[in-house]
């Protein structure tokens, strides 16, 4: 079972992160939200193993946020491209799970899929097809510089 941390409401799991966020949603219901989940990683090439932390963030436009991390390693982790394509693989893992406790919510939830990509860098060859992995399972995928959800807030936690 997945298991999720939150700064202010401790250890979830997945299904009391989805009830949190409706509850949340009820709360402020006339304001716009972003719902996001984004997955970094972070290699440890010695051991051949890689820590690997998704992120789920409700945003509420213009009020800041709330987010939950999820942390696991793998190993037999070697290559960049495996690492990206296990980011978005588990970022739409998250997603299709959460979407599944969502769905006792009366409001539809769009969902964003933010990817540890970008131009600038190695992992340019693979935005096509990442890209259209994710668009192709039903979410929005942002890219570097617009995808503060693995390049910020999840990056944050594959270090510590």
């Amino acid at each position: 079972m997945m298991m999720f941390r939150s700064p202010t409401l401790g250890t979830l799991t997945l299904a009391q992160v989805a009830d949190d966020i409706i509850r949340e949603r009820r709360l402020h219901a006339a304001d716009r939200y972003r719902l996001i989940i984004g997955t970094d990683s972070q290699p440890r090439e010695r051991l051949h193993e890689a820590t690997f932390v998704t992120a789920v963030i409700l945003h509420r436009v213009g009020h800041g946020a709330r987010y939950y991390i999820h942390k696991e390693n793998h190993t037999n982790m070697r290559a960049l491209r495996q690492r990206m394509f296990t980011e978005a693989s588990l970022s739409i893992q998250t997603g299709g799970i959460l979407s599944e406790y969502l769905q006792q919510d009366a409001d539809k939830w769009h969902i964003e899929v933010h990817l540890d990509i970008g131009e600038a860098g190695e992992t340019k060859q693979w935005i096509r097809e990442i890209v259209a992995w994710i668009e192709a399972n039903g979410y929005e995928a942002h890219i570097k510089p617009d995808s503060f959800g693995a390049s910020k807030v999840a990056d944050r936690y594959t270090k510590s």
